[in-house]
């Protein structure tokens, strides 16, 4: 029995038969498997990190203006955080490379909370709002992907401040 590669011959030696691969992702698994290919590749941002005690430290890792993308490279040491916010107009995907972070956003009306360790991603679409905290004893780092580029992060008052003011009506 003859196999479709002996009938039709091999499609990968006839490269013009084939799609063109694109030079940047265009879809939400795109840009998570970018993330991870980058997250893969400690040597090229290992040596970047930075911890810094007063603030998130925080690298531009890549800007991609004719893609429409950013990649961004963070530190947290214990106890720093994001404060609760959005991302504007801007879909997202952060991927944990170092340590453990916890992510606590809402759903339902309900908050939920996500412990992210290392290779956990989070995919998010404009206007997920969320609070990023580095409740664990050692330093974390993350990478975030945003597209298009970050230009805003409106912040949110905590659910706790909600709860408080609801509660003192």
């Amino acid at each position: 029995m003859n196999s479709d590669v002996q009938i039709a011959g091999d499609l990968l030696s006839v490269a013009h038969l084939l799609p063109p691969v694109p030079a940047h992702p265009s879809t939400v698994a795109g840009f998570a498997g970018l993330a991870r290919s980058l997250a893969a590749d400690r040597a090229s941002w290992a040596p970047l990190v930075r911890y810094d005690a007063t603030t998130r430290w925080y690298h531009r890792l890549r800007s991609v203006p004719s893609a429409g993308y950013e990649v961004w490279l963070l530190s947290w040491l214990p106890g720093q955080g994001s404060g609760r916010h959005d991302h504007g107009r801007s879909s997202g995907v952060l991927t944990v490379l170092e340590g453990e972070l916890t992510e606590h956003a809402t759903s339902g009306g309900g908050e939920v909370r996500h412990a992210l360790r290392p290779g956990a991603q989070r995919v998010f679409a404009p206007g997920y709002v969320h609070e990023v905290v580095n409740d664990a004893l050692t330093p974390a780092v993350s990478l975030h992907i945003y597209f298009p580029g970050l230009t805003e992060m409106p912040m949110h008052p905590s659910q706790h401040a909600v709860a408080a003011e609801a509660a003192a009506r």
